[in-house]
């Protein structure tokens, strides 16, 4: 039985097409951003992450849209994607004022963490281009219906980004689900990037009418508590471990409140420390859950985007076999190793990944 009915390989321009914001990501490596004279720069953005990771790692054809500031540090992110080889004929480019008076590219400053020291993000993304999109902007029935495309992704950090960006979200699931393409959505909540748009009413007011059109909706027990309201028995801001058979619970009240979630799926992680956490994941689909095999006491070099690298290996599970046990694992697979390098995307081949999902080893390669 299939999962999913997902558009067979070669019959679109496109296997997954994302939705959302792409900054430009600054590291100060081992140091501080506060203390650093110097900074390594990615590119990065949480449903862009997918795309980036479904082309690089799983060798599938992906695109994005979003839009920049037509000047030079535009043109710097514009390189990165083009070096992960995701299809930049969607992005909208706006011109630029000299200042950044009206429009922007965004800017965030990340640090790793180390043992007791949290990563921590400073995003600076006030007026950026992305945040302007509105509908409209995107000729979706020219995408979804003449090119075609087998899978969308967006997610909840754009959804948050303006007053327009989940009215062009809902447009553009709307459009998808029409022309027979599969939707995912990651919850992806952050509390300040609601913080001065109605914060939390205003996240589940939103998400709420987003998760309508949702077949995949993957988040945590944070965002599905948050940004659909649904709570976890016993779950509180002391609690570092969630019981699976609570979150089982949860889950099982999201998906009889929309029936549409034909698979819903999150990552089981416990924070430990910064470079040490337990990583597993677990997915629902056909009725039941599937889950992958847990690590314990996993070091992790930079946890920025794993959870969207367990997003792509999930997709690419469902494009690839559309079975939710190799889903899970690919995602839980693809997360751990994307966690072992630095930078928000995967620099992880698809050949770890399917060694790791058959219980590989850290032993050398010779």
């Amino acid at each position: 039985m299939e999962t999913l009915k997902i558009k067979p390989a070669g019959s679109c321009k496109y296997d997954l097409l994302a939705l959302g914001e792409i900054m430009l990501r600054l590291d100060p490596g081992e140091g501080r951003v506060r203390t650093t004279r110097e900074f390594k720069v990615w590119e990065g953005g949480g449903e862009y992450n997918v795309a980036r990771g479904l082309r690089r790692c799983f060798g599938l054809k992906t695109a994005v849209c979003t839009a920049f500031a037509d000047n030079d540090i535009g043109r710097l992110i514009e390189d990165f994607i083009l070096q992960g080889g995701v299809e930049t004929e969607f992005i909208k480019w706006v011109p630029y004022d000299g200042v950044g008076r009206t429009v922007r590219n965004g800017l965030n400053f990340t640090e790793r963490g180390f043992g007791v020291r949290g990563a921590v993000g400073i995003p600076d993304r006030g007026h950026t281009a992305a945040s302007q999109l509105k509908p409209g902007d995107f000729d979706w029935e020219h995408i979804f219906g003449s090119l075609g495309v087998r899978w969308f992704h967006t997610g909840g950090i754009f959804a948050a980004l303006s007053e327009t960006t989940p009215k062009l979200v809902i447009e553009a699931v709307q459009a998808a689900r029409r022309h027979g393409t599969i939707v995912s959505y990651d919850l992806n909540y952050r509390p300040s990037l609601w913080k001065g748009i109605g914060g939390l009413p205003k996240a589940q007011e939103v998400n709420r009418e987003i998760a309508k059109y949702v077949d995949v909706m993957i988040g945590n027990e944070e965002d599905f508590t948050a940004c659909l309201g649904f709570k976890v028995p016993g779950l509180d801001e002391h609690i570092t471990k969630i019981d699976v058979s609570s979150f089982k619970a949860m889950i099982q009240q999201a998906t009889a409140a929309y029936p549409n979630f034909k698979v819903t799926a999150t990552t089981l992680r416990v924070v430990k420390s910064a470079t040490r956490n337990d990583w597993g994941a677990i997915c629902w689909a056909d009725g039941r859950f599937y889950e992958a095999p847990n690590r314990e006491d996993m070091e992790i070099l930079d946890r920025v985007g794993g959870g969207d690298s367990f997003a792509s290996g999930l997709i690419y599970g469902f494009l690839k076999f559309n079975d939710p046990q190799k889903a899970v694992e690919y995602g839980a697979a693809h997360g751990a190793l994307a966690m072992t390098t630095p930078g928000d995307t995967s620099m992880a081949s698809l050949k770890e990944v399917e060694a790791l999902v058959k219980g590989g080893s850290a032993r050398v390669q010779r």
